[in-house]
């Protein structure tokens, strides 16, 4: 168990050390980050809006019933 907490803590120590000597890496994340928010908060509030939402329970589970036994025309 020393040898594999000692493997991580070596691990981890390389990561730190990284990050803190980056200078353009800094900046590549934040793009990196910034772009993760965008694709994941913005797209789905105006995208992917929920598709059961407004429906009460029996409405939804007809809903679901009715695509899980009918197929899809082309």
């Amino acid at each position: 168990m020393n040898k594999l907490s000692g493997f991580f803590r070596g691990v981890w120590a390389l990561y730190v050390d990284g990050f803190r000597q980056m200078t353009w890496g800094r900046v590549l994340w934040a793009i990196v980050l910034v772009k993760l928010l965008v694709m994941f908060l913005v797209l789905r509030v105006f995208f992917f809006q929920p598709a059961l939402a407004g429906m009460d329970e029996h409405e939804k589970q007809e809903t679901v019933g009715r695509h899980l036994t009918v197929p899809a025309s082309p």
